[in-house]
């Protein structure tokens, strides 16, 4: 089951600000919004939780991507 959060709860699971967000979406380093509407957009739960994970994998690792 796909659940979509907004971007609310992405900027808090995160703590990126939304202009952060938008600026690693648009370079491909973070996942990119699902649109819901002509004025509402969402973040596919579990890629945004991948991400999470990723970066605390690179940490651990100790490589940055």
């Amino acid at each position: 089951m796909t659940i979509f959060v907004k971007l609310p709860q992405v900027m808090a699971q995160t703590g990126l600000s939304k202009s952060h967000l938008y600026a690693l979406a648009q370079k491909g380093e973070f996942p990119k919004q699902v649109k819901l509407s002509a004025r509402s957009s969402a973040w596919v739960e579990s890629e945004v939780a991948e991400w999470i994970e990723s970066r605390i994998a690179s940490r651990d690792g100790g490589i940055m991507q």
